[in-house]
Parts: structure tokens; C-alpha cells; sequence
């Protein structure tokens, strides 16, 4: 199990009224106050990653890497969350079952859309997050809404990263296709033509496509020895989900950045201009009223004033309500979850949505929201989807009228200032994190090709 993190006090966000001061010290002076300035927001080192089985680990990069789990074998886990893309896909939208390529070149396939939203980074969400997927649905708080788990998702999981694990798979855009699809095979796709409402019947059909191979039914005996047999209906996708989970808390976690030293006392492990720019997060450009806490988010949810595109939701199409989408809490509409920030360089583009490609972007956008979203220039998000900007005058003032608090007035940070705060969100980024093109395994038990 990761260690749990510490939780933020509510009162936090009463801080930030008093973050904002008019210059900043330099030198010793510089650290003593920003090392102040950082507490206050509950960042804290983080602790070791406890170490996962061996052979659970194993098992779940074979799967991560296998299209075994996807109804049309033609994609995987990993090819939204790829290392040569830092564990996203470097796209605004993903692209699911259907579609060829990898990472930024990936493209549709005939008659397919995008999936609704960015695929983020699989990096540190081993790490006790609060929640998962951009509308908080996953909750290491009882994963529940209206009485139940999300999509008929079985109880008992250890933890919030192998019950996110769950999900992907059931979803047709990304993983397991539409009734009537086809295989790579040519075969008839029988995970497409369960019904929706039986999310048991897909986890069983994938364990059955999973278990037929015996390698794999040798890695999942080394894997859970405790079993009696190896098989159904013993043996479950939860216990995919476990290996899935235990494979990213062990491979995917990276918390050795210079900002990590500059926690654990050592003053020269940022510069100048990062210490500037760290200054400015905690203080006058607010950042840290929302990112806050170790992983500097990922505990609670806003409205960013982020522009609409893509398909949308079922339940509001063509936009996108984030956490207003779910049952009970559509008092938080346009609210998707604060991303945690550490190695937050390596992972454009950006938001729910990915609707900004650099760190620069982001950073203009929020400097005064309600006039960057009412400007917003379609032509940075990729050719394919400029046309599913929904930049009209009524979707543009819903989400303005719904407008984080906090957001509603601009922060008026000068070029200077920007780049300092650039300068220091560089300084999450633990160094491991640049090349994670040795996860990726020669070959997958089941034989179908590796993503690459």
C-alpha cells in the first residue's frame, strides 16, 4: 500500500487572501520565506515507495503493455499512457480502439471519435491521490455516488489506483469498441456486444482471453499464490487491477526532483529563478490555493475557466460539465480536479481537455481567465480538432458564471513573472522521469504487437 498523504486542512484556502505582498526578499532571506510560505500549504516531503511483489509487478507490465484487454486487440493500456510520452499520449483528446499511430501522430480511424477527454500521466498516482479521472469519480473515499460504485464497480479494491484500473476497459471509445466491430483477427469482437449495463460480463470475458494463454496463467499463479486454482471464477479482473496498480506504484513513481532536495534542506537544489517563481506559486499568482498539499494537487476540484472541446459528455453533449456531470454534485459545473503538478513539464498539453500545448499557455490563461477564455485561439490544439472548439457565446458565458472564485479577477503577473513560475513548475521534474523507454518490454504474452 503507498503511504497515505497527509490530508490539507480546509482553512487553507483562507490563506491565500494573505499570499499576495508587493516584493521579495533575496538570499538567505529569499529561502527563509519561501521555506515559510511552503509549509503553510501542507507541503511536505514525500516518503518511499513500498516495494510491490515482483511477479505482481511483472504481470502488470505485461498487461499494461498487452492489446489483449481491449475488444478489437488493437490497443492497450499503454497506448494512452505510453513512456515516450511520459505516460500520456501527447495528445489534446485520446484516440482509442480504432485509430493507428502512437502518441502525437496517432489518428482516428474511420468512423471513430475522440475519447472525451486528455489522457493524463500515469506518474505518481501511486502516491495516495485523492481522486482519479478528471471528474473525481474514482475516490479513495469510498468510491461512491448515489450509494454505489461508479459503472457497477465491485467493492473491496485496496486502492483508488487498481480501482481507476477497472474502468478503461468497459469504456467503447477507448478500449473495448462497438457492437459489430471486429478484431485485428477478423474475428467477431465479443466484448463489444455485451451490454453496457453488465460490466461483470466484460471483466469476465477479458479473464477468459487473459487465462486461455498459458504464460499468462503462470504469471498470475506466481503472482497470487494464494489461489487454489488458477481460473475463473477464482480468479478476477480485480486481481488485473491489482498487478496493473502494483506495476505503476513501483515503475512510475518519481518524486527526485530539484524541488524534492530543496524540501529535504538543501538550498542550492533551485535557482535563483526557480526560488523566484516558487515564491510567486505560493503567494501572489495564488497557485498554491489549489495546488497544494505533497503533490502540489490532485485533492480537490475547480472551474478553471477551460475552453470546451471535443465531443462532450453523454449527459450534457456536445460540452463537458466535469464533476457536474455526476449524480448529486452538479453544483460544481465546468469543475474537473486540480491536476498534481510534479513532473508537470513533461506532460503537455494541458487540462481536462488539453486545450494548451505548453506550460506558457496555461500560465496566460490564468493571468486573467474570463479574458483569455473570451480569446482563446483555437488554431494551438491540433488541425483535427479546432472544428470541436465550442467557442460560442453562451457556452463561453455558462462556464464564466460558474468561474472558480478565485479566478474571477486577473492576477496581473508581468512576462517576468511568468517565466519565473515557468522556471519553478521545470523544477518538479525528477530527472528518471525524461526517459522511461525501458519499461516497454520486448513482447506480451499473448503475442500481439508492443506499442512503440
Amino acid at each position: 500500500m503507498p503511504r497515505t498523504i497527509v490530508a490539507i486542512c480546509c482553512g487553507l484556502l483562507a490563506l491565500g487572501a494573505g499570499c499576495e505582498r508587493t516584493g521579495a526578499p533575496t538570499g538567505p532571506a529569499l529561502d527563509a520565506q519561501l521555506r515559510q510560505d511552503i509549509a503553510r500549504w501542507g507541503v511536505i516531503p514525500i516518503g518511499p515507495m513500498p516495494a510491490q511483489p515482483a511477479a505482481l509487478v511483472d504481470l502488470g507490465q505485461a498487461l499494461m503493455f498487452d492489446k489483449i484487454l481491449s475488444g478489437n486487440r488493437d490497443v492497450a493500456c499503454a497506448t494512452c499512457h505510453h513512456p515516450s510520452t511520459h505516460e500520456g499520449d501527447g495528445l489534446s483528446l485520446s484516440i482509442g480502439t480504432g485509430g493507428t499511430g502512437l502518441g502525437p501522430s496517432r489518428t482516428l480511424g474511420p468512423g471513430r471519435q475522440f475519447v472525451r477527454r486528455n489522457a493524463p500521466s500515469l506518474l505518481n498516482d501511486g502516491l495516495g491521490l485523492s481522486y482519479l479521472f478528471w471528474d473525481g469519480r474514482i475516490t479513495r473515499f469510498g468510491n461512491s455516488f448515489n450509494g454505489g460504485p461508479p459503472q457497477g464497480l465491485p467493492g473491496g479494491q485496496p486502492d483508488v489506483l487498481s480501482a481507476q484500473a477497472m474502468l478503461p476497459v468497459l469504456d467503447r471509445r477507448e478500449m473495448r469498441g462497438e457492437p459489430g466491430d471486429h478484431d485485428v483477427f477478423g474475428a467477431p469482437n465479443e466484448l463489444a456486444a455485451i451490454a453496457d449495463s453488465d460490466s461483470a460480463a466484460v471483466w469476465r470475458a477479458i479473464m477468459q482471453r487473459v487465462l486461455a494463454i498459458p504464460e499468462y496463467a503462470a504469471m498470475f499463479h506466481r503472482a497470487f499464490p494464494d489461489f487454489p486454482t488458477i481460473g475463473l471464477p477464482e480468479l478476477r479482473f480485480q486481481q488485473a487491477a491489482q498487478a496493473l496498480a502494483a506495476f505503476q506504484m513501483s515503475a512510475l513513481t518519481k518524486t527526485d526532483s530539484p524541488f524534492d532536495r530543496y524540501l529535504d534542506h538543501d538550498d542550492a537544489a533551485l535557482t535563483v529563478q526557480e526560488k523566484r517563481g516558487a515564491s510567486l506559486f505560493f503567494g501572489k499568482a495564488l497557485c498554491s490555493t489549489c495546488h497544494n498539499g505533497p503533490l502540489l494537487g490532485g485533492t480537490g476540484f475547480a472551474n478553471a475557466g477551460v475552453p470546451q472541446l471535443g465531443p462532450g459528455t453523454p449527459e450534457s453533449p456536445p460540452l463537458d460539465r466535469g464533476r457536474g456531470d455526476l449524480p448529486t454534485q452538479n453544483f460544481y459545473q465546468f469543475a474537473f480536479r486540480v491536476a498534481p503538478l510534479r513532473n508537470v513539464e513533461l506532460t503537455a498539453p494541458y487540462m481536462h481537455d488539453g486545450a494548451f500545448p505548453t506550460l506558457e499557455a496555461v500560465l496566460r490563461h490564468y493571468n486573467d481567465v474570463p479574458l483569455a477564455l473570451q480569446t482563446y485561439d483555437a488554431s494551438q490544439l491540433e488541425p483535427a480538432l479546432r472544428a470541436s472548439y465550442h467557442g460560442d457565446a453562451a457556452t463561453i458565458d455558462s462556464v464564466i458564471r460558474a468561474l472558480d472564485f478565485r479566478l474571477r479577477t486577473p492576477l496581473h503577473l508581468t512576462d517576468d513573472e511568468l517565466s519565473d513560475v515557468v522556471a519553478f513548475l521545470k523544477s518538479l521534474t525528477d530527472p528518471s522521469a525524461r526517459d522511461l523507454s525501458a519499461l516497454v518490454p520486448a513482447a506480451v504474452p499473448s503475442g500481439l504487437p508492443v506499442p512503440r
